[in-house]
């Protein structure tokens, strides 16, 4: 019969400390951050990803040339500094301007109820170049409506052709808290 010799007890308890460790840390930083983290979400994911606005785009908008059948997408935040962000994202290409989007959903969102939110450092521009935001309350959570005509961190970056590339995002903290759209 054979027995674990010293060394291969040292190494498995050592690897066993390795790879249960971070699992550790990962607990820890989700109790520091004041909840269980993205756990339990997938309602509220469900509920962003019906929001109309999504699947509302002006009339020539379509997926981008790499994005065709891919819809709506959703995920969840957790930096462990406060609340988790949860959010409902959909990729567009436009073969307009800048402005024709943020005219589109700045009339569209407010006939849907959503309120314009200024940027405070913009000054008086309605939008900046970069996007527009708006907000509202829906079954006690606070929700913002994110229009980015700079869509960053998509992978693979969207194939638009002649046209923009533009995302739009609805999104919550996990709380339901009053995230502003200018943090």
């Amino acid at each position: 019969m054979l027995f674990p010799t010293p060394s291969s007890v040292g190494i498995r308890v050592i690897l066993a400390a390795a790879l249960l460790l971070p699992t550790a840390f990962l607990s820890a930083c989700s109790a520091l951050g004041g909840g269980d983290g993205c756990h339990d979400t997938a309602a509220e994911l469900k509920r962003l990803a019906k929001q109309p606005l999504l699947d509302s785009p002006p009339a020539d908008a379509s997926a981008p040339a790499n994005y065709r059948g891919v819809g709506v997408t959703t995920g969840c935040d957790d930096d462990s500094s406060g609340a988790p962000w949860l959010h409902a994202d959909r990729l567009y290409a436009f073969p307009g301007k800048p402005d024709d989007v943020i005219a589109y959903y700045t009339k569209t969102a407010a006939a849907a109820g959503w309120k314009f939110e200024e940027d405070p450092a913009a000054g008086a521009p309605p939008a900046t170049v970069e996007g527009a935001c708006w907000t509202r309350t829906e079954q006690g959570r606070h929700l913002l409506l994110d229009v980015d005509l700079r869509p960053k961190g998509f992978s693979p970056e969207p194939e638009v052709g002649t046209g923009l590339a533009y995302s739009v995002s609805v999104g919550t903290e996990r709380d339901g808290g009053k995230e502003t759209c200018w943090h």
